[in-house]
């Protein structure tokens, strides 16, 4: 009996028996159970994380592409502005250049009429001194009451004429 007098002994009955409970109680399969669902819990959530990564990397390829979309926008934007800008430039200096021909244009014709409205005033002024003239010498020319409607005859034909 020296088995169990021991110390070890009695350690290694209680370890025996301890082990004999445990798998009598199914500890090992609920043990294997519980680490199966761990296992199975943290497989879930790597794939939960893969997915979102991709998705992280998939929204982020969006964003990209809708930032490089963007900006090429703007750029489009700002050339057309700068075209649309130089175009209605050229657009105010040809209508100043269209303007400033039709001033110059209208300036014309006022010194034109002007001129005309001069050589016409100058034409009735000439033809009044020569009609003065012409009476005083016919009224020399011709005295009395023949001459008298001589005169006013030939004033009558040189003005219808004259004008």
């Amino acid at each position: 009996m020296e088995f169990f007098g021991h110390a070890e002994s009695w350690v290694l009955v209680a370890f025996l028996l301890f082990v004999a409970l445990m798998v009598y109680l199914k500890v090992p399969g609920l043990v294997a159970k519980m680490l199966d669902e761990r296992a199975a819990k943290i497989a879930s959530d790597l794939d939960e994380a893969r997915k979102l990564r991709e998705e992280a990397q998939a929204l982020l390829a969006s964003y990209q592409a809708k930032r490089a979309e963007a900006e090429k926008d703007a750029a489009n934007i700002v050339a057309q502005a700068k075209a649309d800008a130089a175009e209605y430039a050229e657009e105010a200096r040809r209508k100043l250049a269209e303007t400033l021909e039709r001033r110059r244009k209208q300036a014309e014709q006022k010194i034109a009429q002007a001129e005309a409205a001069a050589v016409k005033e100058v034409r009735a002024v000439a033809t009044e001194v020569a009609v003065a003239a012409a009476t005083n010498l016919i009224a020399e020319a011709a005295k009395g009451a023949k001459g008298a409607a001589l005169i006013e005859d030939s004033i009558k034909a040189v003005k219808s004429r004259l004008n």
